[in-house]
């Protein structure tokens, strides 16, 4: 079959389809000279999409890279990607109280975000309300401070959730979370079934590489699982999960590890989902991913493409998912904070700028570029603007969103693709000997790979056999004259009041009636999401719920490796 055979078909069946519901963004697409921009272009030849005379199209093509939109997905998992709809423009953001954060959403949304991305404190983050003993200090420091729905309804006051897509950094209590954004969409009067975004809810990598654990691991797969039944039915345009590397390649992984690590705990999240009676079908389309963009822009744009080619053929071949959309890796994308450095903070502008381009070349879905001064403080709202303007920049004004994966047939892009492809898989098969992603886990096995590659990096660094600009080379003597964002510590006594009165006004007797029910929902299998959405819209906190599955559960322990 020759190329133009093979692309008419392509375009006759999957093209078409797409259009139909997605028209592109300009009629005709050229360069600054004129040249007309194909759709995308072919191997060997380029003329196929202009209906030129063209070779036989190798065997070889069709199976590592095919055309976009279509299994393996190597080339993009939309077939106009970009030329239809540029990616979702996020801003990782949320500190100090509910009130502040809903004002930086809404500052982003007026500057052009198209999609809000919430961080969490700490204490939010591992289950414990502003007023705990051990939450002190640590209030609205490192996000915002969520305990009740009524600081998730003020986060989100004036912004339709109906109508915005929304991403929840948040593992251990996602369900809660989850629970508590429903209930405010709910009294918003949004329909559940519209509503669009995704919670992380990934807790292996918690175990591996961030720390911020509750439970067990046992129940904590449980809770991710009932997320998964319970969103398929009620939810049904929620992200699940998102099974993220980004965090494993934050704790010093190298590409390689980040992918095969991400996709061995996708593997253990949908072997769990089948075991509590899912069928693969049914969950598998909301499934995502969440990977970094490092410094090494041709390296990272065969990563996010050889991520996609594997994480097709698992779920077609390994998991026998029938549906197109459950062979598709959809990810989220965010520029490698720990290549950011205090040293000359402007020169990670031109960091996040190359990353965020390998991230568009290589077919995020979406994208959250850092700022210039986080090696140093929280970002200003000027930080965040010039971040948010270089993924704009990128899409309106580089070209590189005009033809769907720009780079293919680079002989380099296709050879970093297959290396990565092999070395992942031949880690997914040394995990999958030991038992699977979890067994790997508990021996520390990942936890010991990422530590070795980070060493090792280090070491290189500091022989300067890799030069960071600025930090080992090219040094400069200077004051540092950024704005700085403060958070007032105030904050965690006002914090504290919130939660004084809230617990003074509820009906205290259906708080206990319901803590009770959720006691023994926790020993039994019922389904905890429902009875999560009723105690959070009876005023119970976050705290107290998770305290409660604690006490059912008990919390999880790192053993040393």
């Amino acid at each position: 079959m020759t190329i133009n055979e093979q692309y008419n078909k392509w375009k006759e069946s999957t093209l078409k389809k797409s259009l139909a519901k997605f028209k592109e963004r300009k009629e005709r697409f050229e360069t600054s000279a004129g040249i007309e921009v194909p759709r995308v272009a072919m191997p060997a030849y380029g003329g196929a999409w202009r209906g030129d005379p063209a070779p036989t199209l190798d065997e070889s093509y069709l199976e590592k890279l095919g055309f976009p939109g279509e299994y393996p997905y190597t080339r993009g998992v939309q077939p106009t990607m970009y030329r239809s709809r540029f990616w979702t423009m996020r801003q990782y953001a949320g500190f100090s109280t509910a009130e502040e954060s809903n004002k930086r959403y809404r500052y982003l949304l007026a500057q052009g975000q198209t999609g809000l991305s919430v961080a969490f404190d700490l204490p939010t983050q591992i289950g414990y309300d502003a007023d705990d003993p051990i939450a002190h200090g640590e209030v609205g420091k490192v996000g915002v401070s969520i305990s009740s729905v009524h600081d998730m309804e003020i986060l989100f006051k004036d912004i339709p959730l109906e109508n915005v897509s929304t991403s929840m950094t948040m593992n251990a209590p996602a369900g809660i979370l989850l629970a508590m954004y429903i209930a405010v969409a709910k009294k918003q009067g949004a329909d559940m079934h519209k509503l669009r975004g995704t919670i992380q809810n990934d807790i292996l990598k918690e175990y591996i590489a961030r720390g911020t654990y509750i439970f067990p691991p046992a129940p904590s797969m449980r809770l991710i699982t009932d997320i998964f039944s319970f969103c398929a039915q009620e939810v049904p345009y929620w992200n699940t999960i998102s099974v993220s590397g980004y965090h494993i390649r934050e704790a010093g992984s190298t590409s390689v590890q980040e992918v095969a690590f991400t996709l061995a705990n996708g593997i253990a999240y949908v072997e769990a989902a089948l075991a509590a009676g899912l069928q693969i079908d049914d969950f598998a389309g909301q499934l995502s991913f969440f990977f970094n963009a490092h410094n090494n822009l041709l390296e990272e744009v065969a990563k996010f493409r050889a991520a996609r080619r594997m994480w097709a053929r698992i779920m077609r071949e390994r998991f026998k998912a029938q549906k197109p959309a459950s062979w598709q890796l959809r990810f989220h994308t965010q520029t490698a904070g720990s290549t950011l450095t205090a040293q000359q903070p402007e020169n990670n502008v031109v960091r996040v700028t190359l990353q965020a381009l390998s991230a568009v070349l290589g077919g995020t879905q979406s994208l959250h570029t850092n700022s210039m001064d986080e090696a140093l403080w929280l970002p200003t709202e000027k930080a965040v603007r010039v971040a948010l303007r270089t993924q704009q920049i990128i899409a309106y004004e580089s070209g590189v969103a005009d033809s769907v994966d720009p780079l293919a047939g680079s002989y380099l892009i296709e050879h970093l693709t297959d290396e990565i492809e092999k070395g992942a898989l031949d880690y997914i098969s040394k995990i999958d000997d030991m038992g699977g992603a979890l067994t790997a886990i508990e021996r520390g096995y990942m936890q010991n790979e990422i530590q070795n590659a980070a060493y090792t990096a280090q070491q290189e660094i500091e022989r300067k056999e890799q030069i960071v600009v600025g930090v080992n080379q090219f040094q400069v003597n200077e004051e540092m004259t950024l704005e700085r964002l403060k958070v007032d510590p105030a904050i965690e006594l006002g914090q504290r009041e919130r939660l004084k009165k809230l617990r003074e006004s509820r009906d205290q007797r259906v708080v206990v009636e319901l803590l009770g029910k959720l006691v023994d929902a926790a020993k039994g299998t019922e389904n905890l999401m429902p009875l999560f959405i009723e105690c959070v819209e009876n005023d119970i906190t976050l705290g107290e719920i998770c305290n409660t599955l604690r006490g059912v559960w008990g919390e999880y322990v790192a053993e040393g490796f």
